[in-house]
């Protein structure tokens, strides 16, 4: 009963519960933070997909998510196509650009990966402020706004239900995944290449799913950003949000998708926070990123499955009745007990 109450499923219908009734009561700028919220629960999910369960060591992320803005609005601005056509296609623009990042890693990995998709970050970032008649440069542009035709809601709440229900489809995707076969092929992959590769595994299948998986999902938060924003600019996806998604994830916790949900919520509440206070967020991040890596790499998540029960993620599928028994102790190890 108490695994019920303070477990993982417990708590991340507790998160998806709360982040829908924020705007029947919240202003409009805690309903852009909350927005925020859903929109780095999706990059986290994304990324650890890429680092977390696959294991590629990749700095491309905050790239992706400028690809699937950029996508989105400049489709709406140079061709005047709706969001609804716009934002699945710059999601998909992102996806295909991330898959294409798995080519260098079928020959390159850890630091090496590492710097390779750091340089591919920064040439995106340096053609979205210099291809000035296609970008608009380092001064951005603003797209369209919305046509939400027929919606009950408008304006902040459309964007934001429309936020909820794909953080809560993705999450669900991302969470099937790591508990079919293709999860625990990313994990084999993580763990050792060659042992995996001679398990029959298929690298290059699995390392393009992993980047094209991780690029769809901060595309898709890419072209959700520019509907909640209303603008998109380069300096939205720059190193300081490449560092910012990496805390994200190793504050919640690398390898859990519950621990995504944690890192997406904690760090858009400390970004808040430092703002508040106004002390330099670089500073903040940074530090944290280095406490964390030094004393708990693992995240917080690692704490919650060491002190609470239910909170373990076993990474393949397995019905209730068979996990309960798995939990519970056989008839005769607790008769012997109580002996």
């Amino acid at each position: 009963m108490l695994g019920h109450l303070v477990g993982r499923r417990a708590f991340c219908l507790a998160v998806f519960a709360f982040l829908f009734v924020i705007p029947f009561g919240a202003n409009q700028y805690f309903l852009f933070v909350a927005n925020l919220m859903i929109l780095f629960i999706i990059l986290s999910l994304g990324l650890n997909l890429l680092i977390g369960f696959a294991g590629q060591l990749a700095f491309a992320n905050a790239a992706m998510y400028g690809i699937g803005a950029y996508g989105t609005g400049l489709l709406m601005k140079h061709f005047a196509l709706p969001y609804w056509f716009s934002a699945p296609a710059g999601t998909l623009i992102a996806m295909s650009v991330g898959t294409l990042l798995a080519l260098p890693a079928l020959r390159l990995s850890g630091i090496y990966l590492a710097l390779t998709t750091l340089a591919f970050a920064q040439f995106t970032l340096w053609l979205m402020m210099h291809w000035t008649p296609v970008t608009f440069g380092a001064g951005g542009f603003v797209p369209p706004p919305i046509d939400f035709g027929s919606l009950p809601v408008s304006g902040g709440q459309a964007i934001y239900f429309i936020s909820w229900v794909v953080c809560l489809l993705l999450f669900f995707v991302a969470k099937h995944t790591m508990e079919s076969p293709i999860g625990r092929a990313f994990v084999a992959i993580r763990d050792r290449e060659i042992a995996a590769q001679s398990l029959g595994i298929d690298l290059l299948k699995y390392k393009a799913l992993a980047f094209a998986m991780s690029g769809f999902f901060a595309g898709a938060a890419g072209a959700l950003y520019a509907g909640v924003l209303g603008f998109v600019g380069p300096e939205s996806f720059d190193l300081l949000q490449m560092v910012m998604h990496k805390a994200a994830v190793v504050l919640g916790g690398m390898g859990s998708i519950a621990g995504s949900l944690i890192g997406g919520v904690l760090i858009v509440v400390l970004q808040e926070g430092v703002k508040e206070i106004a002390f330099p967020i670089e500073i903040v991040f940074g530090g944290l990123l280095l406490l964390f890596m030094l004393f708990q790499p693992t995240g917080v998540v690692v704490l919650l499955k060491r002190w609470l029960p239910g909170w373990q993620e076993p990474l393949r599928y397995a019905p209730r009745r068979v996990r309960r028994a798995a939990t519970e102790p056989a008839p005769a190890a607790a008769q012997a007990g109580e002996d």
